[in-house]
């Protein structure tokens, strides 16, 4: 059942899924751009994964997507702001610390949220998202404006394309998430992620065009590890079977 709760005059919808046997660690599931918590972790079976695996799935929808208050002001949504959210959920739920999965925008969300509040952060995986967060992930203002287009069959671009089909299909706010796109790529230092030292998992497709290398970005953190999602582009890395069994596996390995 979805469940919400406010912050920052925000109402964020969220889910918190208890393991199937006795209380387990939480994770907290963060959700890439414009998607939902039901698109990225329902429906790809990661809900029911770590549930059955022992774990408490806690996972929200951003400002701005699924059935969260929409705003149109780009500067709500920075990742400083959605990192907060995130913060605010687990302090709302009486979590101290919990493991931590975001997927491509919620990877990079995710970081923020380990730079800002370390103590809240058990471990990280990085999913969809390598050095991406370092040095971009391409020229995503065609995506705003495929976005805000009134006739998609116009749209020429081909990434911009793939975003605006996917945020039709999940029926999202279209003008919500291009604010959300103008301040939602900060770029994070080498130096900012060498500080982040938790036990870290950074899983790319190595199909995938948009997220960055795995390997270069788990070399410059201190405890990170790679993971090649093999034959998987960006969108369909999210349900893989070896991506899940790596998780649970390096979950295994940093209990919280």
């Amino acid at each position: 059942m979805t469940q919400f709760f406010d912050h920052e005059g925000f109402e964020l919808a969220f889910l918190d899924r208890e393991p199937q046997q006795g209380a387990g660690d939480p994770i907290l599931l963060i959700h890439g751009f414009a998607s939902s918590h039901i698109v990225n972790w329902v429906s790809p079976g990661w809900v029911k994964t770590l549930t059955e695996a022992g774990y408490r799935a806690i996972a929200f929808d951003h400002r701005g997507h699924g059935l969260s208050t929409k705003s149109y002001d780009p500067a709500d949504y920075t990742p400083e702001k959605m990192a907060g959210d995130a913060a605010a959920l687990l302090d709302h739920l009486g979590i101290e610390r919990a493991h931590i999965m975001g997927y491509s925008m919620g990877a990079r969300v995710s970081a923020f949220l380990a730079l800002a509040e370390p103590d809240k952060v058990a471990t990280l995986v990085f999913g969809g998202l390598g050095y991406g967060m370092v040095d971009g992930v391409g020229d995503w203002d065609p995506i705003a404006e495929a976005l805000l287009a009134p006739d998609p069959d116009q749209i020429t671009h081909p990434r911009a394309k793939t975003f605006r089909t996917f945020a039709d299909q999940t029926k999202s706010d279209r003008a919500a998430l291009a604010a959300c796109i103008e301040t939602s790529r900060t770029l994070l230092s080498e130096a900012e992620l060498g500080r982040i030292m938790q036990p870290t998992l950074v899983a790319v497709g190595t199909r995938d065009d948009i997220g960055g290398s795995a390997q270069k970005l788990a070399a410059i953190m201190p405890n990170a590890e790679a993971f090649d999602i093999e034959g998987r582009d960006h969108m369909l890395a999210v349900g893989d079977r070896t991506f899940k069994a790596r998780v649970l596996e390096f979950l295994q390995d940093n209990p919280l």
